[in-house]
């Protein structure tokens, strides 16, 4: 029984010791090849893994459409000795403005406060000790500067003079930055980007022919697409401030949408 009992057990260690032996094989194999995988990498860090002959060509897409948006900024400005004075006259005229612009239709939506600012006013005069002025005569309050600027927007561009013309007889002092655009530019640049894209196909293809090389297969893209490029800007005849109660001539004149465009083909 004894005996059984032994070459049991000797059978179960001799099992057991073949398992581990294969798990130590297999260990060992895997990693000899992780450590192999890591030395080959290393060797092609900061390298290309392959190089590739290519040729890059660009393409320029231009599409020129009416805007269908104006911009404009519309100040009041107003001095006094006292801040509440000055803010007073300004807050008054500032809503008369803008009660003038919603009787001409524009939505709430479309006028923006962009700055509200007081300044202080100084003058300099003579000191009593030096009878001179600045930089050594002496800085005196005089009073404050309140500035507060609106933009509005104008969807219908046939207003333009006329809103203009309501919004300084109403107390704005500042009319600035007019900018006509295009509110949804989406669609034209696509327009323009296929327009360039075919341009770099074309060129792409006439250089392949040149070059007595095949065309493989597009590797790379890259587009720029710029901002509106204004044509025929604003002329305002009659501007604000002027004596004249002619309403202001506005020409719209066409926006230019540009794309620009880079492909890299990969030739053989």
């Amino acid at each position: 029984m004894d005996k059984i009992n032994f070459k049991a057990d000797n059978l179960l260690y001799k099992c057991l010791f073949a398992v581990v032996l294969l798990f130590l094989i297999a260990l060992t194999i895997l990693v000899s090849v992780d450590i192999a995988n890591k030395i080959r990498q290393g060797q092609y860090i900061g390298q290309n893994i392959e190089n590739k002959s290519t040729i890059t060509v660009s393409g320029e897409g231009e599409i020129y459409s009416k805007p269908d948006l104006a911009l404009i900024d519309f100040s009041v400005r107003t001095e006094d000795k006292t801040v509440s004075g000055a803010m007073n006259t300004n807050s008054s005229k500032m809503n008369g403005v803008i009660e003038a612009m919603k009787k001409e239709g524009i939505n709430k939506k479309d006028l923006k406060t962009t700055s509200f600012n007081i300044y202080p006013q100084y003058e300099y005069v003579k000191s009593k000790e030096t009878e001179q002025i600045y930089p050594y005569g002496k800085r005196v309050l005089v009073g404050y500067d309140v500035n507060q600027s609106l933009e509005v927007k104008i969807r219908d561009l046939s207003k333009v003079g006329q809103i203009i013309q309501k919004a300084t007889d109403s107390g704005a002092n500042e009319v600035s930055n007019i900018r006509f655009t295009i509110e949804n530019k989406d669609e034209l640049k696509k327009q323009a980007r296929e327009q360039a894209i075919k341009e770099a196909k074309s060129k792409a293809k006439d250089l392949a022919s040149q070059l007595g090389v095949k065309l493989v297969k597009i590797i790379g893209f890259s587009e720029n697409a710029n901002q509106p490029v204004y044509y025929n800007r604003n002329i305002a005849k009659g501007a604000a401030g002027s004596e004249s109660n002619e309403t202001p001539q506005i020409e719209t004149g066409e926006n230019k949408i540009v794309v620009d465009v880079s492909i890299v083909y990969e030739i053989n």
